[in-house]
C-alpha cells in the first residue's frame, strides 16, 4: 500500500500523522526518563524520516535558521572546554537534534494540528500521572505535594498549564467547532485544570491564570485597526508596569505567595540563585560547558545536591534559566538565548499587532509568554527532551517561514510571498 507523500508532509492533509506524531512526542517529553532509549527512538521516527520523503520541503533553506541554532551550536562547541567533555558533547548533541526534530514539525504542522495532537497528548500524560502518581517530598518548601509521574511537582503543572493553554486556544483562538475536539478540548482543559490544584504549584497556577488572561485580552483586540491595537498593548503594558511596582511596593506578591505557602524568599531559590550567580564567576565568557555543572563527584554540585537533600543527584538546577545559562554557557550563550526567546515572543507580538486575524500568532505568542515569565523561576527551554524546548523552537521557525497573502483585486490566482521578520 502506498501512502501519498502530502497525508504526511503537507500541513494542509497530513492532519492525522500529524496529530499522533505530535501526541507521542509531548509523552516521550514527559516521560523518557521512565521508558528510556526506546521512546527517544520512537520520537526521532516521528520526525527524521520525514525528510527522505521529501527532504527540501521537509528541511526548507537553513541559513535562515542561523539565530535559532545558535545556542544550541555553542552548547556543542562548549564540549572542548567542558571538564564533562563526555557529558556536554552527549547532552549538547541531544539537545541539537531536538532542535532539528522541532523545525521539522514546524513546517509540516499547521497550529491547529499542533494544538490537537497537543491536547491528546497532555490528557494521556496527566492520565498516566493519575494512575501511576504518588506524593513527595519538596526540599524547596518542605511540603508534601502530588507529583504525578514526574519528580518534581513542577513539572506536573507545566504540562498541566499547557493543557488549560491549548484547550483555551483551541475553543477561542483556533475556534473548533467540531463536536469531537470541542469534546477534547473540554476533557482535556478538565483534567489539566485538576492537576494543575492537585500539584500545588504556585509558579504554574499564577502562570497560567496570567496567560488565559492575556489571550482573553487579545482577541477583541484583533477587531481594531493596527493602529490602535498599538496604542492599547501600550497602555496594557503602563498598566502593568505600574502593578508590578505597586505589589512589591504593597506586599501584594507576598500575599499571593503566601497563599501557596510560599515566602519572599521562594522558600530556597533565592539562595540557589545566589550560588548560581558565584558560580558563574568562574567562566563568565563561555561558561564551565552545556550541562557541565550538574555532574556526579564535581565538589559545588554535590555541596548543592546535600543542602536542598537532592539525594538522586540529578534532575535539580538553578531555578532560574538566565543563572543557569550563564554557569554553563557564560554571557555569550545568554545573549544568544534572549536572541531566540525574546526575539520569537516579539516576532509573534508584532505579528498579532499588525495583522488583523492571525490565531497562530496568538497562540504562539501566548506560549512564548508563558515560557518568558517562567524562565525566572524554572528551566523549560534549554534542555533535550523537553516539551517546552520543542514548542519554542517551533513558534521561532514559523518566523521564518514565508506569509501568503493575497494580491490586490483581479489578480487573486497570484500570491505575494513575504517574510515574516525575525531577529
Amino acid at each position: 500500500m502506498r501512502i501519498a507523500k502530502s497525508a504526511l508532509i503537507d500541513p494542509d492533509k497530513n492532519g492525522l500523522y500529524g496529530t499522533a506524531a505530535v501526541a507521542l512526542s509531548f509523552f516521550v517529553f514527559a516521560y523518557s526518563s521512565k521508558f528510556g532509549q526506546v521512546s527517544i527512538l520512537a520520537y526521532y521516527a516521528m520526525w527524521f524520516p520525514l525528510v527522505v520523503v521529501d527532504y527540501r520541503r521537509v528541511l526548507g533553506n537553513y541559513t535562515r535558521y542561523l539565530w535559532i541554532f545558535a545556542f544550541g551550536i555553542l552548547a556543542v562547541l562548549s564540549s572542548f572546554w567542558s571538564d564533562a567533555m563526555s557529558v556536554t558533547m552527549r547532552a549538547s548533541i541531544q539537545y541539537l537534534t531536538h532542535i532539528v526534530c522541532a523545525l521539522i514539525a514546524m513546517r509540516v504542522i499547521s497550529i491547529t494540528t499542533l494544538t490537537r495532537g497537543a491536547l491528546i497528548g497532555i490528557v494521556l500524560v496527566l492520565l498516566y500521572s493519575l494512575l501511576f502518581g504518588l506524593y513527595l517530598f519538596d526540599a524547596l518548601d518542605g511540603t508534601v505535594s502530588f507529583v504525578g509521574a514526574f519528580s518534581s511537582k513542577n513539572q506536573l503543572g507545566f504540562f498541566a498549564s499547557l493543557g488549560v493553554i491549548f484547550a483555551v486556544s483551541s475553543v477561542l483562538v483556533l475556534r473548533q467547532r467540531d463536536i469531537l475536539w470541542l469534546g477534547v478540548a473540554g476533557v482535556a482543559g478538565l483534567i489539566s485544570a485538576y492537576c494543575l490544584l492537585a500539584s500545588q504549584s504556585a509558579t504554574s497556577v499564577i502562570t497560567t491564570v496570567a496567560v488565559v488572561a492575556l489571550i482573553i485580552g487579545f482577541m477583541p483586540m484583533g477587531m481594531l485597526s493596527p493602529a490602535n491595537r498599538k496604542m492599547i498593548f501600550l497602555a496594557l503594558v503602563g498598566v502593568g508596569a505600574l502593578l508590578v511596582v505597586a505589589s512589591l511596593q504593597f506586599g501584594l506578591l507576598d500575599a499571593v505567595l503566601g497563599i501557596f505557602g510560599k515566602d519572599s524568599t521562594l522558600t530556597g531559590r533565592t539562595y540557589l540563585w545566589q550560588q548560581g550567580i558565584e558560580a558563574a564567576k568562574d567562566a563568565p565568557i563561555l561558561g564551565v560547558g552545556y550541562q557541565g555543572f550538574w555532574v556526579v563527584g564535581f565538589f559545588d554540585a554535590e555541596r548543592l545536591w546535600d543542602d536542598f537533600f537532592i539525594t538522586t543527584r540529578s534532575g535539580f538546577h538553578f531555578h532560574n534559566t538566565y543563572i543557569e545559562t550563564v554557569v554553563e554557557n557564560g554571557f555569550v550563550g545568554l545573549i544568544l538565548l534572549l536572541i531566540l526567546l525574546y526575539g520569537t515572543l516579539l516576532g509573534h507580538l508584532r505579528s498579532i499587532l499588525v495583522k488583523k486575524n492571525d490565531p497562530q500568532g496568538l497562540v504562539l505568542f501566548a506560549l512564548c509568554a508563558l515560557f518568558v515569565v517562567r524562565s525566572f523561576v524554572e528551566i523549560d527551554v534549554t534542555y533535550p527532551y523537553q516539551v517546552g524546548t520543542f514548542l519554542l523552537y517551533y513558534a521561532a521557525g514559523k518566523l521564518t517561514l514565508p506569509r501568503r497573502a493575497p494580491a490586490r483585486a483581479g489578480l487573486l490566482s497570484q500570491v505575494e510571498m513575504r517574510p515574516v521578520a525575525g531577529p
